[in-house]
């Protein structure tokens, strides 16, 4: 049983839908990447990651869903960090808590997300399909930052506070993920949420 403050590890039911989740996200970037979305079917990726068609639609609604991630399960995971973190700590400060096992799972998938910058980039039809998962992200946090600091979600603040947190998170993964040898993305995460919360101070000449 996990005690107060923990979360359960993962059985081995769990770790075995999330490789497969993985298996066809990595099969559906990587062939795109290389052939392009109009030339790649379900059955294709499919058969990529070694498992049938009808698997694939119990993970996924559609081809384009594979490709832009799991926005729903990683607004959960994010929310239930978010909601575990003390109350008396600032809100920039308890989301970029937060996302650190968010940060942990991404960077062992350099790759993938590289792949995923690269295939959107390509593919503008994605991008509609990408904003709808992060304002649903986003959505999940106002309600989680709005319940923190005592104001009803229609509150300008806790949406604003959303936004700029995630705009702050794509931009530290969107540096990382195209700069291999430059900082790690906590690094990178870091300075983001330093900045916003010093109210984005403009940088000297460098």
């Amino acid at each position: 049983m996990p005690t107060a403050g923990t979360e359960p590890v993962p059985g081995r039911r769990d770790r075995r839908k999330r490789r497969t989740r993985a298996a066809l996200t990595e099969a559906a970037l990587r062939l795109v990447a290389e052939r392009g979305l109009a030339q790649v079917t379900v059955e294709e990726i499919s058969e990529a990651a070694e498992v049938s068609p009808r698997t694939f639609f119990n993970y996924f609604a559609c081809k384009d869903d594979a490709l832009v991630g799991d926005h729903t399960g990683d607004a959960a995971r994010l929310v239930a960090r978010l909601a575990a973190v003390p109350p008396e700590v600032p809100v920039l400060t308890a989301l970029r808590t937060a996302l650190d096992e968010l940060i942990d799972e991404v960077r062992t998938e350099r790759e993938l997300w590289r792949l995923r910058l690269e295939v959107v980039t390509r593919n503008p039809a994605l991008l509609p399909r990408l904003v709808a998962g992060n304002a649903e992200a986003e959505r999940a946090v106002v309600e989680v930052v709005a319940a923190r600091v005592g104001v009803d979600p229609g509150h300008g603040y806790p949406a604003l506070v959303a936004a700029v947190a995630g705009a702050a998170w794509r931009t530290a993964m969107t540096r990382w993920a195209t700069q291999p040898d430059g900082p790690e993305l906590a690094d990178l995460t870091d300075e983001a949420f330093a900045a916003l919360a010093a109210g984005l101070p403009q940088p000297g000449p460098s």
